[in-house]
């Protein structure tokens, strides 16, 4: 659990790095540098508690059902990591767009998280079919 914690925490980050350098292109810059915080790699790394025993429940559900879900429980996994570090005077992310609710989270993400809970999903599959950070 601790290895799919840290594989999940590493990705993420990466996700977030690409991401974020990917909004380079809108202003035209072709150095496309992306960026993250350190936090955001323990965040990530809560996909191993939250997400995985949410799979296993789903599974055999349809993919937008599936998809549905994981957006939400991202949506309250950045709310709830991004308050509590709040509380702690650390700004890992402070959205400031029309569709952020109160700084934590962006609604106008919800499509990325959709697409990212499902990759999350094949993730999980490879993990586990090859006994990745399992105890068997």
């Amino acid at each position: 659990m601790i290895l799919r914690y840290i594989i999940y925490g590493l990705i993420g980050m990466n996700m977030e790095i690409f991401w974020t350098g990917l909004s380079g292109i809108r202003y035209n810059s072709r150095n496309l540098i992306g960026h993250t915080s350190v936090w955001m790699f323990f965040v990530y790394g809560l996909a191993v508690i939250v997400l995985e025993p949410v799979h296993n429940l789903i599974s055999d559900q349809n993919w937008f059902f599936r998809g549905c879900v994981y957006t939400m429980l991202i949506f309250g996994i950045e709310f709830s990591t991004g308050y509590i570090l709040r509380i702690f005077g650390i700004e890992a992310w402070n959205y400031t767009t029309p569709l952020s609710f109160q700084g934590l989270i962006r609604l106008d993400y919800a499509p990325a998280w959709f697409i990212v809970g499902l990759i999350f999903e094949q993730l999980h599959n490879f993990l586990i079919k090859y006994n990745i950070g399992s105890f068997k």
